[in-house]
């Protein structure tokens, strides 16, 4: 882990699917502070692998958001749609060390996983059918037009990181399962493009909410296999609405164009993001600029369990002036 006495190379890494809404806001919010507050750097990516649903409009209007939040980064705004040989290139690492192989089940055989006793919140963990397949039992599936997705092998040995608030956490390999790191249809997964592009970024440090804890151990594996230090990570709390559910793009009202629209001030979003993280001492939130949380932040001062959001929080934060 890199030395906390070091500034350290954070990102933003939004998901160019839909408008940003309160919850992005909430996550990227604290990930810009967490780097200034150390006077690091941050870099801003946009994860648009989705073929069906990346939007350029959408990577365009994250952008003005952000800025209207007034959070800035050093560098970028890079896409993964224009790193795609990069993620071709680990792959092939990976195939020539036996680190992946190719998986032929379909669909509906992976859905049966969901009702078996070790699927965890995370999913379904895959038990490994295809991993024992010989070159001629892979040709025989291929001769019925099956395209293989291809998975990284389970860790025979535990996989251990640090996260800023939890500590030290250990996933033991029956936990895991073997994940999948490109879909038959040829698209890049999750796990494996954020990796890479945070080991050939320089990426120090992870700040994202509680909900991608559990991408976590893969993606330290994976970067101890592609040879890069393991960043320093800090999964936050999650904003939930009234029935405690994690806001998403359902939440159409709280899209910080929507709020922009109706008048809010970027102050007002960001007083009331800032007071809900404990950064300001104050009994009720104060409309202020993201820039005067950053020599107040601190990850010790974050709520322990989800944030609720008031019911008409429009019209809270409208009444912040």
């Amino acid at each position: 882990m890199p030395s906390s006495s070091r500034p350290p190379v954070g990102r933003l890494a939004p998901s160019p699917t839909g408008r940003l809404h309160l919850g992005n806001a909430w996550a990227f919010l604290l990930a810009w502070l967490a780097a200034r507050s150390r006077g690091g750097r941050v870099i801003l990516r946009m994860e648009d692998i989705d073929p069906v649903r990346a939007r350029p409009a959408f990577a365009d209007q994250m952008q003005r958001d952000l800025e209207w939040l007034g959070l800035d980064w050093d560098d970028g705004p890079h896409f993964q749609s224009h790193r795609l040989d990069r993620y071709e290139a680990a792959m092939e690492d990976l195939r020539r060390r036996g680190q992946v192989y190719p998986c032929y089940c379909t669909r509906k055989e992976l859905r049966s996983l969901a009702s078996a006793p070790h699927a965890g919140e995370a999913g379904p963990v895959y038990s490994g059918v295809c991993a024992a397949l010989t070159p001629e039992a892979c040709a025989a599936r291929e001769a019925q037009g099956r395209l293989p997705a291809w998975r990284l092998r389970c860790p025979e040995t535990p996989v251990s990181f640090t996260d800023l608030r939890r500590g030290r956490q250990c996933v033991a390999p029956a936990s895991l399962g073997d994940v999948a790191l490109r879909r038959s249809d040829g698209v890049w997964a999750y796990q494996l493009a954020v990796t890479v592009d945070d080991a050939a970024m320089g990426v120090t440090q992870v700040v994202r909410g509680e909900d991608l804890l559990d991408s976590t151990p893969w993606q330290v594996l994976l970067l101890t296999l592609l040879g890069a230090p393991t960043p320093e990570y800090l999964h936050v709390p999650l904003l939930v609405d009234e029935a405690g559910e994690r806001l998403a793009k359902r939440h159409g009202s709280l899209e910080l164009a929507a709020l922009r629209e109706a008048g809010i001030r970027a102050e007002a979003v960001v007083g009331w993001l800032g007071h809900s993280a404990g950064l300001q001492d104050t009994p009720a939130p104060v409309p202020c600029p993201a820039s005067a949380l950053v020599p107040r932040f601190t990850h010790q001062a974050l709520p322990t369990g989800a944030v609720p959001t008031p019911l008409d929080l429009a019209a809270c934060l409208r009444s912040l002036g």
